[in-house]
């Protein structure tokens, strides 16, 4: 494992911080509890890796290694040699930027992202409601600020199934988000989505009202459930969309189906059949788990008495662009008058305050 870790280090501080990396490393030593031979950990939690030679670094190291190059680029002769000065800064400004990253991110773990799943990838689906072309193009919109989210989070992003809309956008698409605390993030999406607009397909420039619903679960390594084989139904079909003539020539995509729960997943993003087909089971035993929890809360309403919170089950969320300009999540009191910010991707303000009212709830 450290092996893996240090691999492509090429110096000291190199390592600071692989983010992929360390979420499969938190993963295997975290949730273990079972250190490896040699290894420490700060008292924030976190690990840090020497590029060279496979020791770890601590946090009191790097602030360390920050002052010394600070104390270089104070000396008055620093740019007399042109190169090494140029070498020296972009190694600070490169170790700086990690470093307060990782002090972020550890601040949001130990704050925000308190759930069992927080730490995991997320699938996150995308399915348009009804109003044909309007509500199409609604999820691909969606989709678009989900992926400038994710880039602006450093993520990595892989759609799994898509069927594209008859004129534009999407009927439903599926994408995997893989980061840190990416499902902890990107939980707060779940529900119903609603957009007010001057139609771009209304030759009359009529205000339409489209919705669409997004779904997130994590992306559980090895979920404890039981699937038996009978209990499934397996599906080819040709991949729809770019791919390429292989693609298009052959039944590639894969389509699993639960049978006593009808929970269907398919997946496309792959050129082999075989590879399709273990995509698509992993997310269905992701989903299953998911509805397994579900149960288990709703029968602990029942047995309580109480009622889930109507807001989760209509929309959560509106974007108007016309005759104002507004985003309003309607499950807490916050709104804002930038929506083309919003829907370019600047969803941690909204997020953040979402997650921070859930934690005073749960207090």
């Amino acid at each position: 494992m450290l092996n893996y870790l240090t691999k492509g280090a090429k110096s000291l501080f190199d390592f600071c911080l692989d983010w992929e990396m360390w979420a499969r490393f938190e993963e295997s030593s975290f949730a273990s509890n079972t250190p490896f031979p040699g290894q420490e950990r700060n008292q924030e939690g976190f690990y840090f890796v020497k590029g060279n030679c496979g020791k770890i670094k601590k946090m009191d190291e790097i602030e360390k290694r920050l002052n010394e190059l600070q104390k270089l680029m104070a000396q008055p002769d620093f740019w007399q040699d042109k190169e090494k000065a140029q070498q020296i800064v972009m190694e600070y400004q490169k170790l700086k930027k990690e470093y307060e990253r990782a002090k972020q991110y550890v601040g949001q773990g130990q704050s925000l992202f308190l759930g069992e799943y927080d730490r995991f990838d997320a699938i996150l689906t995308i399915t348009s409601g009804a109003g044909g072309t309007e509500a199409q193009d609604w999820a691909g919109v969606l989709l678009r600020m989900y992926l400038r989210f994710a880039e602006k989070k450093d993520w990595k992003t892989e759609i799994l199934d898509a069927t594209p809309g008859s004129e534009a956008g999407f009927k439903n698409v599926t994408i995997q988000v893989s980061g840190p605390y990416a499902f902890g993030w990107l939980k707060s999406e779940n529900g119903v989505h609603r957009l007010v607009r001057i139609s771009p397909f209304d030759a009359d420039r009529a205000r339409h009202t489209s919705f669409a619903l997004v779904e997130v679960i994590p992306q559980i390594p090895n979920p404890e459930i039981e699937i038996k084989p009978e209990d499934l139904k397996i599906e080819t079909f040709r991949a729809s969309g770019p791919g390429g003539q292989y693609v298009q020539k052959t039944e590639s995509a894969v389509r699993v189906t639960h049978l006593p729960t009808k929970v269907s997943v398919s997946c496309q993003s792959e050129r082999s059949q075989l590879q399709n087909k273990e995509r698509a089971f992993q997310i269905l035993q992701s989903k299953l788990f998911q509805l397994k929890l579900k149960e288990q809360r709703q029968e602990v309403i029942k047995l309580k008495g109480e009622m889930p919170e109507a807001s989760w089950g209509n929309q959560i969320r509106s974007y108007v662009l016309h005759p104002y300009k507004m985003v309003k999540d309607h499950r807490m009191d916050w709104q804002s008058s930038e929506a083309e910010k919003i829907l370019d991707g600047e969803l941690e303000p909204m997020i953040q305050a979402y997650l921070m009212q859930i934690q005073e709830r749960s207090q």
